[in-house]
């Protein structure tokens, strides 16, 4: 059977290019449908995010060939502190503090703004003769077969392929027509999200407050500017939301802590309602998910993309390896090697940060007096604190190739 290309992905954020980049590298055909207009993503206004990268990300974006473009615009993460904290009070004293000297002489991770990084994805899709970008077009239907799987676009046109990829977020339009369930709850809670521009130099440390109502992250990005990402109750997110900038730049400095001087807002405010959805299976005939489409997660520990990151570096060795034995990509035993390497650590991962936020998001007193002192220990105890260095730095055992770095 003839198929338009080896590997159609549904989605054009991050993860579905950086996968169609990988498959490319090696030969694949692959075709990616994306619901935005060609370059929207790559607009400066386009959602305001900036990411946290794990060097393990950094890594896998230097493999597929887009690190040297993204590289001049990126700020090294030099240390992380973690500590628990009030409106109007200095944060607690017991707190964590990941030292990048501890972690193999290089940074514990990277902020890259979203605008520079799906510039670059792209660019390098543009650039590449094995990818086909099909730009303001969704996947509408699908029907998979013993040889491949047909989709038909939004735009009326019918493709084929051995396999499909849902990275189409969220709420997968994939997953929903292959069948597969999810599992999630909301969390009462949005993210708030903005950039400052600040007097004092934020030396390239990353800071996460544990506020009562939720997590508060300063995320370094270069000069002197921090991303903010401020996760409050629905109800609170929607009245400070509405604020002018002003009174919601005077309410925001009441839980900034000390150290940046004076502030003030640089670009929009956004907002982003918080929860966790997992697919009860990454794959079905001819199908695989990737991405939020496979787990969406808390950003309480910036490792939303990180974790799509892992998925691409997994599904594309397993795909390549299978291609280059001459096994049909989307095959059955192929997709389940992808889900058996991939789903339990990702759900572990996101329970873990579910648990997490579910911990810091409160005020009661017994709950904060012991998670103050599990911080204390962990932060006198070197070896117990590289390995939680490591695990955010997704600097694994045995890693996939391009999270190593290595090409495929």
């Amino acid at each position: 059977m003839k198929h338009d290309s080896d590997v159609l992905i549904a989605g054009g954020g991050l993860n579905g290019p950086a996968l169609a980049l990988a498959l490319a590298q090696a030969g694949l055909r692959v075709s990616v449908v994306d619901a935005q207009l060609a370059r929207a993503r790559a607009n400066e206004g386009f959602d305001g995010r900036a990411y946290a990268l794990a060097i393990a990300s950094q890594r896998l974006l230097s493999a597929v060939g887009v690190w040297p473009a993204v590289a001049g615009e990126a700020q090294p993460i030099l240390q992380v502190r973690a500590a628990d904290g009030r409106a109007g009070e200095r944060p607690a004293p017991l707190a964590l503090n990941f030292d990048s000297a501890e972690l193999d002489g290089g940074p514990v991770g990277y902020m890259l703004e979203d605008r520079f990084l799906a510039r670059a994805l792209a660019d390098a899709m543009a650039a590449s003769p094995h990818i086909t970008l099909i730009p303001a077009t969704s996947v509408v239907a699908q029907e998979p077969g013993p040889a491949g799987i047909s989709a038909t676009l939004s735009d009326g046109r019918t493709l084929s392929a051995r396999v499909l990829v849902g990275a189409d977020g969220r709420r997968s339009t994939v997953a929903e027509r292959a069948g597969i369930t999810r599992t999630g709850w909301g969390y009462g809670q949005t993210a708030l999200v903005c950039a400052l521009e600040h007097e004092q130099p934020h030396h390239g440390v990353a800071q996460q407050v544990f506020l009562p109502t939720g997590p508060l992250a300063l995320l370094p990005l270069p000069g002197n500017r921090t991303s903010i990402v401020w996760s409050e109750t629905d109800a609170n997110a929607r009245t400070l939301a509405a604020l002018p900038d002003a009174d919601f730049l005077a309410l925001l400095r009441e839980r900034l802590p000390s150290g940046l001087g004076e502030v003030r807002l640089v670009g929009p405010r956004f907002s982003y309602p918080l929860n966790l959805t997992l697919a009860n299976a990454y794959i079905a005939p001819r199908v695989a998910l990737a991405g939020d489409a496979a787990h969406g997660v808390h950003p309480v520990a910036g490792q939303g993309l990180n974790l799509g990151l892992r998925d691409v570096a997994v599904l594309a060795e397993v795909l390549v390896e299978a291609h280059r034995r001459g096994e049909d990509i989307g095959a059955g035993d192929v997709l389940a090697r992808y889900q058996g390497w991939r789903r339990f650590d990702a759900t572990t991962l996101a329970l873990g940060m579910d648990a997490v936020n579910r911990l810091f998001s409160n005020d009661n007193p017994f709950l904060r007096a012991g998670r103050d002192i599990g911080m204390g220990v962990v932060q006198s105890i070197p070896s117990l604190r590289r390995a939680f260095m490591r695990q955010a730095a997704g600097l694994l055992p045995n890693p996939p190739r391009l999270l190593a770095g290595q090409k495929l």
